[in-house]
């Protein structure tokens, strides 16, 4: 049960730190500048799509999708439910602090980022027949192919 499930919380930890790290650096030196804050926000959550679409990548090689996208979404749901109700503390704020629709707006964009990523890393890992599928097709086409022919008597 542990092997399966602490990959999903280092990565939920990842994308989580993430956003802690994007948090800091606008609380301690872009706390004045509105237009730099907007930039880091939009480099913190290409930051999450580029770890997702490597996570996808790497383990869309060794695993079926059916198995390691289960557990990249609750990664991401894990690490959504910290960044928006735990991730403003750290600014001192508080989730609802900006409004409703800058809290809705972060939702729409960390999940759009998300699975942008995810389907950024899984579709170049399809492109390139490295994925599962690719390789156990492959692996059958080779077993049949070496296979004597049966002779048939008449």
């Amino acid at each position: 049960m542990r092997q399966r499930w602490l990959p999903v919380g280092v990565l939920a930890g990842v994308l989580f730190a993430a956003n802690v790290v994007a948090r800091l650096v606008v609380r301690f030196w872009f706390d004045a500048d509105p237009q730099m804050q907007d930039r880091l926000s939009l480099a913190m959550f290409v930051v999450i799509g580029v770890v997702l679409g490597s996570v996808a990548f790497v383990w869309g090689r060794d695993r079926p999708v059916e198995r390691w996208s289960g557990d990249v979404a609750a990664a991401i749901l894990a690490a959504l439910v910290l960044t928006v109700f735990v991730g403003p503390f750290v600014n001192g704020d508080h989730p609802f602090s900006a409004g409703a629709g800058a809290f809705f707006s972060q939702v729409w964009l960390y999940g759009g980022f998300s699975i942008g990523g995810v389907l950024l890393g899984y579709l170049v890992l399809i492109t390139l027949g490295w994925d599962h599928r690719s390789k156990s097709l492959e692996r059958y086409a080779e077993t049949k192919l070496n296979k004597p022919r049966r002779v048939v008597r008449r």
